[in-house]
């Protein structure tokens, strides 16, 4: 029996130091713990990116800003290159198309005429109205009506020469059509702007002396605005020449097919053979 109270007083012995014990442990777990909780609030969140916005200024100048403060000289100087301007489009996108249309006419002259048994069925296979038919026409109008006609004194041969030639100077003049525009258009353009720089420059300085105010604000505007016109000007002119020189090149390739056909032409009407 004794030994029995011993062995119960040493179980109560340890349950008392359990219930002791347990609650420090939790609360030394939970400590422990703390932390790692807390750890992702201590991340400082990222800086907010700022916002940028763009400030827009009007610009009190410019193009109509010269337009509506300028005089009838101004005004004058900017319809006059507009005209220019509008006059040398119109002369390229013209005579491109006349050069596609006489390339186009050569190479049907090149297949479909010379494999004909005459001139006269050739002429007939040729498109109405081309250069190469023209040419034709004139070159076999002269071989039929030398004889009994007041030219009856001029050999055959230089007539027809003659006469296919004036066909072939001709179509050349008519392929130089506008491009004296252009030429002159490439150089007085750069001259007609500058002119309404001068002039515009001139009406700034006499205002701003005028005003008797000579700050930035006062003579960048108008001189700005002045300087326009050479820039239009030089927008102008710069086209035009390039187009000028381009059309020229283009009409060396035309007549150089134009001179090859005139040539077979009259070789075949005066010796039968191409």
């Amino acid at each position: 029996m004794p030994l029995k109270n011993k062995l119960r007083a040493l179980l109560s012995a340890v349950a008392l130091c359990l219930s002791i014990l347990t609650p420090h442990h939790a609360a030394f777990a939970q400590a422990a713990s703390a932390p790692e909780a807390t750890a992702p609030a201590a991340t400082p969140a990222p800086p907010a990116t700022p916002t940028v916005t763009k400030e827009t200024i009007d610009n009190p100048y410019g193009l109509e800003a010269l337009w509506k403060g300028g005089d009838f000289v101004a005004r004058g100087t900017l319809i006059i290159m507009i005209i220019m301007s509008m006059g040398s489009w119109y002369i390229i996108f013209t005579k491109v198309f006349e050069q596609r249309k006489l390339l186009k006419s050569a190479r049907a002259a090149a297949k479909s005429f010379w494999e004909t048994g005459s001139v006269k069925k050739g002429v007939d296979t040729l498109d109405e109205g081309s250069a190469f038919r023209f040419i034709a026409e004139e070159g076999l109008k002269a071989d039929e009506h030398h004889e009994g006609s007041l030219v009856e004194q001029i050999d055959r041969h230089t007539w027809i020469t003659m006469s296919v030639q004036r066909a072939v100077d001709n179509i050349s003049s008519r392929l130089q059509d506008g491009l004296a525009f252009l030429a002159t258009v490439g150089s007085t353009a750069p001259f007609v702007g500058l002119f309404g720089t001068v002039w515009g420059i001139y009406h700034a300085l006499t205002a701003i002396g005028i005003a008797g105010q000579a700050s930035i604000d006062k003579v960048a505007g108008p001189v700005g605005e002045a300087l326009i016109m050479t820039a239009f000007g030089l927008a102008v002119a710069v086209p035009a020449v390039m187009g000028y020189n381009w059309l020229i090149r283009r009409n060396k390739t035309v007549m150089e097919r134009v001179r090859a056909f005139s040539g077979d032409l009259h070789n075949v009407l005066l010796a039968g053979k191409r």
